[in-house]
C-alpha cells in the first residue's frame, strides 16, 4: 500500500505561520522537501483552502521561472522551478466539499472527503504527498490515513502565529530520521502511529 506523507516547515514552537497566516522565515519551500520528496511521490493532496494559493504560486512559477513572482517578491530559486514542473505532471487532488472546479495543474481532480485519500492509497503507484494545508493534514492523521510526517524546524520562536495542528485524536509517532540543516534548521522524518 502507498504511503501518505505529511510535511510542513515549522517553527521551534510549532507555528507554520505569523500572525497573518504566512512563514516569513522561509526562504524556498521546495528547499529541503522538494529534491527529497520527488523520486519518492506520485501524487499530491492539497485542501480546498490551501489549494487556491497553491495553484496562484506555482503555476506563476511555471509560466515566469526568470521573472520576480509577485508573492515572494524575488525570482524563484532553481529548486522553486524544478518543483513547478514537476508539479505541472504529477497528479493533484483537491478535498473539498465546496469546491467545483480546479485549475492547475492540468490533472487535478476534485475528492469529496477525506476518506476518498484511503481509496488513493490503494491504488499503484508511488507515495502520497500530503503538502496542505494543517486542517486537511489534521484529519487525515486524525483518520489515521498518514504514515510519515516530515517536519522542517527551523531555530526560531514565532509568538503568536498559526499553530500547526489541531488534531483531536492523541498520536504515538515513532522518530526515523533526524538530520542537522544549515542555519540550526532540522529535519525530523516521525513514523505515525507504526
Amino acid at each position: 500500500m502507498r504511503k501518505v506523507i505529511a510535511a510542513f516547515k515549522i517553527s521551534a514552537d510549532g507555528k507554520y505561520g505569523g500572525p497573518d497566516g504566512y512563514a516569513d522565515w522561509v526562504e524556498s519551500w521546495p528547499e529541503d522537501f522538494g529534491s527529497r520528496l520527488t523520486t519518492q511521490i506520485d501524487a499530491c493532496v492539497l485542501g480546498a483552502t490551501f489549494y487556491p494559493l497553491y495553484q496562484q504560486y506555482w503555476s506563476r512559477v511555471e509560466a515566469a521561472p526568470d521573472e520576480i513572482h509577485p508573492f515572494s517578491g524575488r525570482v524563484p530559486t532553481a529548486a522553486d522551478v524544478a518543483w513547478a514542473e514537476f508539479a505541472a505532471q504529477t497528479p493533484h487532488y483537491v478535498v473539498s466539499s465546496t469546491l467545483k472546479s480546479v485549475a492547475w495543474p492540468n490533472n487535478t481532480r476534485i475528492l469529496a472527503d477525506v476518506d476518498a485519500i484511503a481509496a488513493l492509497k490503494r491504488e499503484q503507484g508511488k507515495d502520497i504527498y500530503l503538502i496542505g494545508g494543517p486542517s486537511i493534514a489534521g484529519a487525515a492523521i486524525d483518520a489515521g490515513l498518514v504514515d510519515e510526517l516530515h517536519l522542517i524546524v527551523y531555530p526560531l520562536l514565532v509568538g503568536e502565529g498559526k499553530a500547526l495542528f489541531s488534531s483531536s485524536t492523541r498520536r504515538t509517532m515513532q522518530l526515523h530520521k533526524v538530520e542537522q540543516l544549515a542555519e540550526g534548521r532540522l529535519s525530523l522524518v516521525y513514523g505515525i502511529g507504526d
